[in-house]
């Protein structure tokens, strides 16, 4: 005979897990719509940032080094927030996060034309905000998505980037051109400040995460000499990555305005390639498979280099819209496996959970390796010769970059799709 209390823990355990499950999606929900909320503000200024800097100063090498600065202070905010965001409470690193990027749009607004001469300080600035936010916003999403569920989520992200990839710079690009310039980026600066601001309330309704353990400051470096680590190869596989982002980042957007000379065609350029992203993520999040990630990275990284070819011919905002809409079309099958199976090695083992910031550091510093590197490459070789060739050339050698994330994870990305099949 079962007694009233054992009876009553029977029926409130289902109850229990279905709440807990309905908790936890919340909880996705939210991180979701305070990263769709960063990725507005983001591309909402950011996509005309460069851009604004290149009109008061033409010249490429100097939007490198502002892209140095950025990922040296990406790079060490990562690694010595990893404490705090361990230790203590990581809502707050990613508040922080948006607030400081706040700051970052305050100070591009009083100094206007003058920013040009500060590309140290303020890509400093704009690098420690983008590190505390990704830091934060990396772990609570480890925490909250497992190998079975990271593709989909992932494809959410990509969907939601797409999305507001879509929206922010038309919008963005039609407010700049109609207020004819400085009046038009004020005020696409200020949207951006604002919106930053809405991120930081709704941050609050996500639950405060447990902190664990102490802090190993030496542990990514630790990681990497380990005998057999899994993440010997996903390191040279993020630093390749790296290589191609650093340059791809900041040098698609300049082009397009340099071939289009209107801020206007830059937002429409990024309005017809986010649509065409919005549906390659929707797909990819929907049917990509752990099982398929080797051969479709793979086929991801060869397609990635064929659409650049068409700069061989002339470079013009037609062959930069066709590179532009082949990317979208095709990144998804390089970067679902990319990040999905760097995190999913964090969530091995009990042990690989619990130095999951750690981690994460690892990860970034990788790709703020390869980020560096590439622009170094680009400086170096514009330093020589800044002639469209060179750029176009320098595009293909950096965009092969993929096919080295392949070529070093291939056999851990086969390894995990046969354990996936027991």
């Amino acid at each position: 005979m079962v007694s009233p209390r054992a009876g009553h823990v029977k029926q409130t355990r289902p109850a229990r897990r279905k709440s807990m499950k309905n908790s936890s999606q919340k909880q996705e929900v939210l991180l979701l719509a305070v990263n769709g909320l960063c990725s507005l503000a983001t591309v909402l200024a950011g996509t005309f940032l460069n851009v604004y800097l290149w009109k008061s100063r033409q010249d490429f090498s100097m939007v490198g080094w502002f892209t140095v600065a950025q990922q040296l202070a990406v790079g060490l905010s990562f690694w010595l927030a990893g404490k705090w965001v361990k230790e203590h409470n990581k809502m707050n690193a990613l508040r922080l996060g948006l607030a400081v990027s706040g700051l970052f749009y305050l100070l591009v607004l009083w100094l206007g034309n003058r920013a040009v001469n500060y590309i140290w300080p303020l890509g400093l600035i704009l690098g420690i905000a983008i590190g505390l936010f990704w830091l934060a916003f990396n772990i609570v999403y480890f925490e909250i998505t497992d190998a079975g569920n990271r593709d989909f989520f992932n494809g959410w992200m990509g969907l939601l980037g797409s999305f507001t990839g879509i929206v922010g710079p038309w919008v963005s690009g039609w407010i700049i051109t109609a207020l004819h310039g400085e009046r038009g980026y004020r005020l696409v600066f200020i949207l951006s400040l604002s919106i930053y601001g809405v991120a930081v309330g709704l941050s609050f309704f996500l639950k405060k995460r447990k902190s664990e353990g102490a802090y190993l400051w030496k542990e990514p470096w630790r990681e990497l000499h380990r005998k057999g680590s899994a993440w010997r190869p996903t390191a040279a596989a993020l630093v390749f990555q790296g290589l191609r982002e650093g340059v791809f980042s900041f040098l698609i957007g300049l082009l397009v305005y340099i071939a289009a000379k209107e801020e206007s065609k830059l937002g429409q350029f990024a309005l017809i390639t986010s649509a065409v992203s919005l549906v390659s993520y929707y797909a990819a999040g929907k049917w990509f498979k752990p099982r398929l990630r080797s051969g479709g990275m793979l086929a991801g990284g060869i397609l990635l280099i064929a659409v650049i070819t068409p700069l061989l011919w002339r470079v013009s905002y037609g062959t930069l819209l066709i590179m532009g809409i082949g990317t979208s079309l095709f990144l998804p099958l390089y970067m679902l496996p990319m990040t999905s199976s760097s995190f999913d090695l964090m969530g091995e083992s009990k042990e690989s959970v619990g130095k999951r910031v750690e981690l994460v550091v690892l990860r970034e510093l990788c790709l703020m390796t390869g980020k560096i590197l590439g622009v170094f490459v680009f400086i170096a070789m514009l330093s020589v010769n800044e002639s469209p060739r060179v750029i176009t050339l320098l595009m293909l050698l950096l965009g092969a970059a993929p096919l080295g994330s392949w070529l070093t994870l291939h056999r851990l990305l086969k390894r995990k799709a046969e354990e996936s099949l027991l």
